[in-house]
């Protein structure tokens, strides 16, 4: 897809590569652009680099601990940060925030509850996400609307899962999505089958395609 100029920047932290994909998937799919550090050492210069606008830190990380990246970052930024790690003791959990960071969330976690705190983080710090409009080959598709075109036709809207599906495919246009990303993505990790995926594929496509029989 085309890049939109003003998205939200978020830098994902975590050593943990699939995870970290997971998290990036949610985000992208919500609006925002994604970069990805695997070690503090690297998020503090990614940090420094891209100046995100939303932080999600892993406390577990080789070389410089989460708690570390946090306190360093604090101490000349007010970069929202979000705490995303397996250590969910409250001694763990109040050094987090008095650290500085804006929310602390225990893995495991609800990908769809992490973008819902990432917004509210966002808009305490006066910032808000640009319009999600996705333009990929023929097709136009506004999520907020949940309305796509293709070329210059009318306008269709789309159920509240086909608008979920086509944003996440739209935002990952040119990657191959395993079939359980897209369930989790969707309806959640315990929410969906590859049958009913491959019911609201064909659902979609009758929608936007102008012979889903080919």
């Amino acid at each position: 897809p085309r890049r939109r100029s003003n998205l939200m920047k978020a830098l994902i932290v975590d050593d943990d590569r699939g995870l970290a994909d997971l998290t990036a998937f949610a985000l992208r799919r919500a609006g925002f652009d994604v970069i990805q550090a695997f070690d503090g050492e690297v998020a503090l210069r990614r940090w420094e680099a891209e100046q995100p606008d939303l932080i999600i830190l892993d406390v577990n990380l080789p070389r410089v601990d989460g708690f570390t990246v946090c306190r360093r970052i604090r101490a000349v930024a007010a970069t929202p940060i979000i705490m995303l790690t397996v250590r969910d003791k409250e001694d763990d959990i109040i050094r987090g925030l008095n650290l500085g960071a804006d929310d602390y969330i225990a893995k495991p976690f609800s990908p769809r509850q992490l973008v819902a705190r990432s917004l509210t983080v966002l808009r305490r710090a006066g910032k808000t996400l640009a319009p999600s409009v996705h333009h990929v080959g023929s097709l136009s598709f506004d999520s907020s609307r949940r309305e796509v075109r293709r070329d210059d036709g009318a306008p269709v809207t789309l159920t509240p899962l086909e608008s979920r599906l086509l944003d996440l495919l739209m935002t990952n246009a040119g990657q191959i999505l395993p079939s359980e990303t897209i369930i989790d993505q969707i309806w959640g990790p315990e929410g969906g089958d590859r049958d009913m995926l491959r019911q609201l594929v064909r659902r979609l496509r009758m929608r936007i395609e102008p012979d889903p029989t080919h």
